[in-house]
């Protein structure tokens, strides 16, 4: 029998498109992530990102942690949930207190932060993250921890991630339905980048590309945090659905067509080598076809011509512009397509690596892919116990300078021109 879950225990539970995929891990004694167990089913009830049949999508997510709590031999309760549909909206709020000159002090730091919380006030959209990242002193950014210092000045930046409410509503009524208490829901690129960007090139600046069977995320880090977010209706599903439609298959087929023989790069063997394609139905007087590999290749570069330029078109809106030394991520599941980041490469101008988790202990090489580095990221944004404003009580006090409105009805503003 499953024992009951011990102290420290973390469930990641990331649910998107194609698949739906569960992570138990435990800190270890040096800190380090050990993982329990792990599962995963097919994902028939998410469309783009969205929940569209929550019965479908309900039993996924029941069928797929339980498979990892019968690996780890225990039973949970509660699970980190990501949330990869579009609509995502990023930004830095910068706020300033008067200290007139003394040292800092716990008091003034939480002032500052309860100012912050005060002034996240997003309207219609739901507020996903509102963590403080850095602080500032006297115009000073950069600074870790302010405690013991003098400023004139204290000030802090909020990363702000905020999106529209309803669809997170149902992604944690189908969680809930399921048995299991939500601790939080996080956006998609934040665990992503955690889990597949080191500090050092969050710092230097770095655009990551998370290529989703429904769904392509596109985000930006600078300066250590996430600085701008795009989404583009179109993933690896696409190419799926391409080849099925070109040839004249089913989806399954087409999918294995992609994943056994597909590639994202054309040599001039593949002219020569055939391959047999099933037909939509195998009826006894149904006749399959034989294409050649450099047909498949066609297809597929077709529809990686058109992401690719989605992809450097949200770069460029997201300030993303100067190629010198500006590296590109690929992580997701069609970032295991082969060849695909010297594709991108040349598609980009720009250095392309393909995105895998690390930093997780005992993490089963098929869950070790690019595929579920979100997955292996929810489990570690857990495990740093970040500090987040939504937690902290509102009050009326208001001792702000600048106010940070201006950024909030930014974020409004965006939000209406896009969607």
């Amino acid at each position: 029998m499953a024992k009951v879950a011990p102290e420290g225990l973390i469930t990641a539970l990331d649910i998107g498109s194609s698949k739906v995929s569960a992570l138990i891990a435990q800190k270890g004694d040096g800190g380090e992530l050990v993982v329990l167990g792990t599962g995963q089913r097919e994902s028939r009830g998410v469309k783009r990102g969205y929940i569209a049949d929550m019965k479908a999508t309900e039993t996924a997510v029941r069928e797929a942690v339980e498979q990892a709590e019968r690996i780890a031999g225990l039973n949970i309760e509660d699970v980190w949930v990501s949330f990869s549909a579009g609509g995502l909206l990023s930004d830095i709020v910068k706020l300033e207190v008067d200290l007139g000159g003394h040292r800092v002090e716990q008091s003034d730091v939480d002032a500052l932060l309860k100012a912050g919380r005060n002034a996240i006030d997003p309207g219609a959209l739901m507020v996903m993250h509102a963590q403080p990242m850095r602080y500032s002193l006297d115009g000073l950014g950069g600074v870790r921890d302010p405690m013991g210092l003098h400023a004139d000045r204290l000030g802090v930046e909020i990363h702000v991630v905020a999106t529209e409410g309803s669809p997170v509503r149902n992604l944690d009524l189908c969680v809930r339905s399921a048995h299991l208490e939500v601790k939080s829901i996080i956006a998609a690129p934040v665990a992503t980048g955690l889990a597949c960007l080191s500090e050092e090139e969050r710092e230097l600046g770095v655009a990551l590309v998370e290529i989703g069977a429904g769904v392509t995320n596109v985000s930006v880090f600078a300066n250590g945090v996430l600085t701008g977010l795009a989404s583009i209706a179109m993933g690896a599903a696409d190419i799926t659905d391409d080849v099925a439609s070109a040839f004249g298959t089913g989806r399954s087929q087409a999918e294995r067509l992609k994943c056994f023989y597909g590639s994202a790069n054309m040599s001039p063997r593949d002219n020569h080598d055939m391959i047999d394609v099933a037909p939509v139905r195998p009826d006894e007087d149904a006749e399959g076809t034989r294409i050649t590999r450099a047909q498949l290749i066609a297809v597929i570069r077709q529809r990686l011509d058109r992401l690719m330029a989605e992809i450097q078109k949200e770069l460029r809106k997201l300030h993303f512009d100067d190629p010198v030394g500006r590296q590109v991520v690929l992580t997701g599941g069609g970032a295991e397509l082969k060849g695909i980041a010297d594709y991108a490469q040349q598609a980009l101008g720009r250095t392309v690596r393909v995105g895998r988790a690390r930093g997780l202990t005992a993490l089963p090489e098929a869950h070790s892919g690019p595929g579920f580095a979100t997955l292996a990221g929810l489990a570690m944004f857990a495990a740093s116990d970040p500090v987040d404003l939504r937690a902290i009580q509102p009050t009326h006090q208001v001792v702000t300078r600048p106010s940070p409105m201006a950024m909030l009805q930014r974020l409004m503003a965006a939000f209406r021109t896009n969607y």
